[in-house]
């Protein structure tokens, strides 16, 4: 967005009132400006998000209307649906056979609320438009390519409704890819045991560049749950930043 930019030119010709005049008017303009573009980003809504992982996710949530890459993972779609699913969305999911109601069950998704179409088949893309008119977010593993006039129009109808679309893979303009880049599961002994809890490594790469963000969770632990583990870690680093930065500002003053 180009920076506002007003440069009213004071002829010396003009008394000081008119001047004075001018300039309130063109402080005026400028608030209306500024209030306007306030409106527009605080209008922008954000689904809720499960605390584990929205502090990774940029704004702090799932956008409203936007479109998000995932990698593969029935657990990370999980984690995402959490969150919306428990605020009273209805959620769907779709392409994604292999999607456990249980485990679902298990980490606070309500199933009351819980469109599944398993096995769409071509027809993914109208299916995913359609069911956008109704839920709140809607998960899709994509079949066959999709045209981009196919894509442009499903866009237009996700900002239209509000709705937010998951998709497994890459994705055209996606506002932000989330990934699992690591993974380590616990609970097997030697031998003998159940696998109990997985480890991963959760990374999150904007649209708009900048260095990815990067989170430690237990994706599910030992109760089925999300747990954020180096969350104690970041805020260390966060509260050194801040420190460093009054210790340089004290030495500049003093």
């Amino acid at each position: 967005m180009p920076a506002l930019a007003l440069s009213p030119v004071v002829d010396p010709a003009v008394d000081s009132r008119s001047a004075r005049i001018e300039a309130l008017e063109t402080v005026h303009e400028l608030q209306a400006r500024i209030d306007a573009l306030q409106r527009t980003r605080l209008d922008t809504r954000l689904m809720p998000t499960h605390e584990a992982i929205a502090d990774l996710l940029p704004g702090g949530g799932l956008r409203e209307g936007a479109v998000y890459a995932l990698s593969p993972s029935s657990a990370l779609v999980m984690a995402l649906l959490v969150g919306p699913s428990q605020a009273g969305s209805w959620c769907a999911v779709i392409g994604m056979p292999e999607f456990g109601v249980e485990a679902a069950e298990g980490m606070g998704i309500d199933l009351d609320r819980l469109v599944l179409v398993p096995h769409p088949g071509d027809a993914w893309l109208t299916v995913a438009a359609a069911i956008a008119d109704a839920v709140g977010v809607v998960v899709v593993r994509p079949g066959r390519a999709a045209s981009d006039a196919a894509v442009a129009k499903l866009a237009g109808r996700l900002r239209e409704r509000g709705a937010t679309l998951l998709v497994l893979g890459p994705w055209p303009q996606a506002e932000a890819m989330i990934s699992v880049t690591e993974s380590r599961w616990a609970g097997l002994g030697e031998g003998h045991g159940l696998l109990s809890e997985r480890e991963v490594t959760l990374t999150v790469t904007t649209k708009q560049g900048g260095r990815p963000r990067s989170g430690r969770l237990l994706l599910p632990d030992a109760e089925l749950g999300i747990r954020r583990l180096d969350r104690g870690a970041a805020a260390d680093r966060a509260r050194d930043r801040w420190q460093g930065v009054e210790t340089a500002t004290v030495r500049r003053v003093g």
